[in-house]
This record gives structure tokens, C-alpha cells and sequence, in this order.
């Protein structure tokens, strides 16, 4: 993947970012606010610094980085955007306007602005898993095509326990298994950047052994002549 190793870096230095903020943005909340049974957007809320939302916002921006990345790796499709692109653009859309909009305080009436929130996490969790399956058919992530798919796999039965617990399953354990759901889902993301970033080096290694092979030839050759 030539081109795409600074991009994959970028993606994961922004993923390590977002994963650090999320943390932070758990620490020195409300002691009333459970992890296990309120979502990360309830722990946003209640973040007057912002932390999750910037956190939220890092992850979309790495996820642009990831996206430029894939499209340099790809065939050249001049003004054509594959369905897996798509979908990843959905998932960023997504993040932001969840970040931006924020949802409504636990226990307090939903506004039209906490739909708004909802739905778009809604089109997030969603979009990335089936973009994540798509790109397991591309020829230069075969490598990792299986762990791929077991990702989404497992992204979807999260997202089924999500549906579950939110209606049926009067909320029980909601935030822990958007948590994991949010985890697998990062997953599918640094999955792809790190097979970025080893192909690049792995190609660029190649090249350099073969670069050195020539001119040690080349060297070599005058005196065989001579």
C-alpha cells in the first residue's frame, strides 16, 4: 500500500487519542452515573468540559485519515466512491453530529435534539459493522479478512443485546454492552490501520532490499569485466 502508511499512523495516534479522552471523560463525573447501565452519551452530558465529545470528534477525524488511506491503496475509480467508503462516511457523519448534539440529562424527558442524538449514534453503530464486513472483500486486506468479519460479528450480536436491553430489557446492563460494542467497533477500525501500516513497511522493506541487491550488482559487475 504505497502512500498509506503516514495515513494509518494518523489513524491510530487518533484512535489512541479518542481512547484516552473517553477515559478521562469517565473520571470525576457524577458518583451516581453507572457505566454498566448509562450510555457513554449520558456520561457526555454530564462532561461540562466536553472531553467525550472532542474524544468523539478525534475518532471521526481518524477515521477520515483511515479513509483517505483506502482510497489511495485502492484501483484508481476516477469521481466513483465504493459502498464500504460510504458506509465509513456514514459512521463519521454520524460521530460528529452526535457530538455535537448533545442527548438529555438521565432521567429527564427526550427533546428533539436527544432523537437527533439517537439516531445518529444509531446510523454510527450501524454503518461502520456492514462497511467493516464490505471491506473484508478487498484483495489488499485479505490478511486480516477473517478477524475482520469476527469483529462485525460480534459488533452486531453487541448491537442486538444494545436493542434488547434499551426496550425489552428495561436497561439492563445498556452501557456495557454499547462499551463493547463501541470496543469492537474501534477494533475494526485499527485493524485496517495497522495492516496499513505493516504492508507500507513490509513493501518498503522489499524495495530496499532489492534497491541494495542492484547497486551491489552494479558494483560488481565493472570488475568481472575488467
Amino acid at each position: 500500500m504505497p502512500g498509506t502508511r503516514s495515513t494509518g499512523l494518523l489513524a491510530l495516534g487518533g484512535i489512541a487519542l479518542a481512547a484516552l479522552l473517553t477515559v478521562i471523560g469517565h473520571v470525576g463525573v457524577n458518583d451516581d452515573l453507572s457505566p454498566l447501565t448509562l450510555t457513554i452519551s449520558d456520561f457526555a452530558v454530564s462532561d461540562r468540559g466536553g472531553v467525550i465529545d472532542v474524544a468523539m470528534v478525534v475518532l471521526a477525524l481518524a477515521t477520515v485519515a483511515l479513509l483517505y488511506g483506502l482510497r489511495r491503496a485502492g484501483r484508481p475509480r476516477p469521481h466513483r466512491v465504493g459502498t464500504a467508503e460510504l458506509l465509513l462516511g456514514a459512521w463519521v457523519a454520524g460521530l460528529l453530529l452526535a457530538a455535537v448534539v448533545p442527548t438529555n440529562e438521565p432521567g429527564t424527558a427526550m427533546t428533539t435534539a436527544a432523537y437527533l442524538h439517537r439516531y445518529a449514534s444509531v446510523v454510527a453503530f450501524l454503518a461502520l459493522p456492514v462497511g467493516g464486513w464490505l471491506l473484508a472483500r478487498r484483495p489488499d486486506l485479505a490478511p486480516a479478512a477473517r478477524t475482520l468479519r469476527t469483529l462485525v460479528l460480534l459488533s452486531l450480536a453487541l448491537a442486538a443485546a444494545m436493542v434488547w436491553s434499551a426496550y425489552p430489557g428495561d436497561r439492563f446492563l445498556l452501557g456495557l454492552a454499547e462499551r463493547l460494542l463501541i470496543l469492537t467497533e474501534v477494533g475494526v477500525l485499527t485493524t485496517v490501520a495497522v495492516l496499513q501500516t505493516r504492508r507500507t513497511v513490509e513493501k518498503t522493506g522489499y524495495s530496499s532490499s532489492w534497491s541494495m541487491s542492484w547497486r551491489a550488482a552494479s558494483v560488481m559487475e565493472p570488475e568481472r569485466l575488467g
